[in-house]
């Protein structure tokens, strides 16, 4: 008998593609399965108010969890650093599909990429520049690197965000490289920013598949759909922002990276006005992903990231 699996998706182009991706690999993998999206509209969707006035927990994925539990759907498809750490005990991430670039990408207004190649880079912006971004992760890296440039909140959907860019709102935008790949836009990208320049979101450029903990058929069948090293680099990474009490929002980046059987792991917390960054890196067996995680976002904490954090919290 086949059995039918529904699909919880946003239904921005972005999440529409990574479900239809899901989808396409859960039927290739489970042939006998039926399976269908349906859209999901989240917070994050319906309300155009900078992120850090609606709240960065969960905006994005709190009605397709609800749609989970109530059985309304089987399986939810999220960008992993959209998904908090701390997720309904009703609920699981069954899996964890292989990354796409973490990093995040400088993209110039049309009509000043290629000009110049020093432009190409943050340290090459011109003075004063106006760069958007909804990001606190990228607000406060982006201080640090070039206190003279404006930032400017930004939201909408990729395309929205290029358009007001070309428009001339923008003269340059920090977006996730991932997702302008997955949209066939890598043509865009004006420079792949480092992770040594500014280290990317907890997550960031994964897909978490996530779904009742007691349906053994949607556990099983999304399975094949796990990367491994992925899982575990991800693993690392949110076991640190767990340890801090952090969410995607606040100025928190982790970016965990796997060589043979070793892990390692940098991150970091940030004051707002970017003056103040305490970073470091931690190394270990991957099999200890979560503990590495937890360890370093203690050193943090005793270099003085709590207080950062408190200070952050309290506003």
């Amino acid at each position: 008998m086949t059995r039918i699996l529904i699909i919880g998706s946003r239904g921005s182009k972005l999440a529409l593609f990574q479900a239809e991706q899901a989808r396409t690999r859960l039927v290739e993998a489970n042939p006998s399965l039926e399976v269908r999206i349906e859209i999901i509209k989240t917070t994050g969707d319906i309300k155009s108010d900078p992120l850090t006035v609606i709240g960065g927990k969960g905006v994005f994925t709190k009605e397709l969890e609800d749609a989970l539990i109530d059985r309304r759907v089987d399986i939810a498809v999220h960008s992993l650093k959209d998904l908090p750490t701390i997720i309904p005990s009703q609920l699981t991430i069954g899996a964890i599909c292989e990354r796409e670039d973490p990093r995040d990408a400088l993209v110039l207004r049309r009509d000043i990429k290629g000009t110049t190649s020093i432009a190409a880079r943050l340290d090459g912006l011109a003075k004063q520049a106006i760069v958007g971004t909804s990001s606190q992760r990228r607000l406060t890296q982006l201080k640090a690197l070039r206190p003279d440039v404006v930032i400017k909140d930004l939201r909408g959907n990729v395309d929205t965000r290029l358009r007001k860019l070309d428009e001339g709102q923008y003269d340059a935008l920090i977006l996730a490289s991932a997702g302008l790949k997955r949209l066939g836009l890598a043509h865009r990208i004006t420079a792949a920013i480092s992770p040594e320049e500014m280290l990317p979101a907890v997550g960031q450029g994964a897909v978490a598949i996530e779904l009742r903990s007691d349906d053994d058929l949607a556990l099983d069948a999304v399975k094949p759909l796990n990367h491994d090293s992925t899982q575990l680099a991800c693993l690392a990474e949110r076991s640190f922002l767990r340890a801090l009490g952090g969410g995607c929002q606040l100025p928190i980046a982790a970016h965990a990276v796997l060589a043979e059987d070793q892990l390692k792991l940098n991150g970091l917390v940030a004051s707002q006005d970017g003056k103040q960054i305490i970073r470091d890196s931690i190394s270990g067996k991957r099999t200890d992903a979560e503990r590495l995680g937890t360890q370093l976002a203690e050193h943090l904490i005793s270099l003085g990231a709590d207080s950062i954090l408190q200070h952050l919290s309290g506003q």
